[in-house]
């Protein structure tokens, strides 16, 4: 466990960084601390590896006072990744990973042994290994970053907004490789960001920072979602909260409902003096939904036209790993109102009604 006592900051000519700072970060979780720049966020995260000195308080790591641990020797032990990945760009990116199992004393060749494991952990082909970072994309440099900070085995990552100068799409690889990784590996890291919804989709506990180094609010996402501890929160996190609080809460407990069905194979024979009302699903042979069909769907299909051109889109789906942001759109989304649920096969197992998700909203926020 990381822990803040009372931690100040004060640089010269008085300006404030960090402001009595009191928190607790948990063993094998991940810890965002965000805030807009000059928060005081970064001084935080520097402060547990001294790399900057705090000006009064207590920094403590699994009962240890940081003040009295030799500061290399402090920071051989914990990874470090930083924006830009921070590479050396005379050596070869397997000599990069290798540095820390190096300095730590490890003979070259199972230092090199340990890169060449950490570099396929992170999803990197071994033939990057021999280039240089010059001759890397920037989402495979910040890999080789987190490799590095890794190749020893910490117990504790530092991650400085790693993933803010890659584009939008990268990042987004870049942040699910991070939780791929946390669920294996399950590190005690400390992540810093601006990026209220990076931080979001990452924590298992967040800090909201404000000007001055203060610590607002530091809470699990769901709850810094649904009840901001003051108006500073509300208007960090902004617009769309509501939305963001959705994508939170999983859809597994929602009632699922009967869906009409009918095979695709089947629908000259449900064309018959009458028009059935309302909408009927559409499915393969397999029981994989192709789309919403009406009595005006059946006249066009029964007059000639393809099923493509007969037949309304079903809309997002709701799968099973999906959250209740998905379900509500999924029902939104739907012609009929009603959402498709499918199977991890991508087979219909049944219907999800938006006032059920209203429901569920409502029990969550009495919990």
């Amino acid at each position: 466990m990381i822990r803040f006592d009372k931690v100040s900051k004060l640089f010269h000519g008085g300006t404030t960084a960090v402001d009595q700072l009191s928190l607790e970060i948990p063993d094998g979780k991940l810890t965002v601390f965000v805030g807009s720049s000059g928060s005081g966020k970064t001084t935080a995260l520097r402060m547990i590896n001294r790399m900057i000195e705090p000006t009064s308080g207590t920094i403590t790591v699994d009962g240890a006072d940081v003040s009295g641990v030799n500061p290399v020797k402090l920071r051989l032990g914990i990874g470090y990744v930083i924006q830009n990945a921070g590479l050396m760009p005379h050596q070869r990116v397997i000599d990069n990973v290798a540095t820390v199992p190096l300095l730590q004393g490890q003979p070259r060749r199972a230092a090199r042994r340990a890169a060449y494991e950490v570099l396929e952990r992170v999803g990197l082909d071994a033939n990057l290994a021999t280039r240089y970072p010059a001759q890397l994309s920037g989402g495979e440099q910040q890999r080789v970053g987190v490799a590095r900070a890794l190749a020893a085995d910490p117990s504790i990552l530092l991650m400085d907004e790693p993933f803010s100068a890659v584009d939008p799409v990268v990042r987004l690889e870049l942040q699910n490789e991070i939780l791929r990784l946390q669920s294996e590996l399950r590190k005690t890291i400390v992540f810093v960001t601006h990026d209220i919804d990076e931080a979001l989709k990452l924590a298992d506990q967040i800090a909201v920072f404000g000007q001055g180094g203060v610590l607002h609010q530091y809470d699990e996402p769901a709850r810094l979602l649904s009840r901001p501890a003051d108006n500073f929160v509300a208007k960090f996190i902004g617009l769309g909260r509501g939305y963001r609080w959705l994508q939170l809460i999983g859809a597994s407990g929602l009632p699922l409902h009967d869906i009409e069905r009918i095979p695709a194979d089947g629908l000259y024979e449900a064309v018959g003096p009458h028009m059935p009302d309302g909408w009927k699903l559409v499915i393969d042979d397999d029981g994989v939904p192709l789309g919403w069909i009406d009595a005006a769907g059946l006249r066009r299909h029964h007059g000639g036209a393809s099923l493509s051109d007969s037949i309304t889109a079903i809309g997002s789906q709701l799968r099973p790993e999906g959250n209740l942001s998905q379900a509500l759109d999924a029902a939104l989304s739907s012609p009929s109102s009603m959402g498709v649920a499918v199977d991890r096969d991508g087979k219909v197992i049944g219907g999800i009604l938006a006032t059920d998700v209203l429901a569920a909203v409502d029990a969550r926020r009495r919990d």
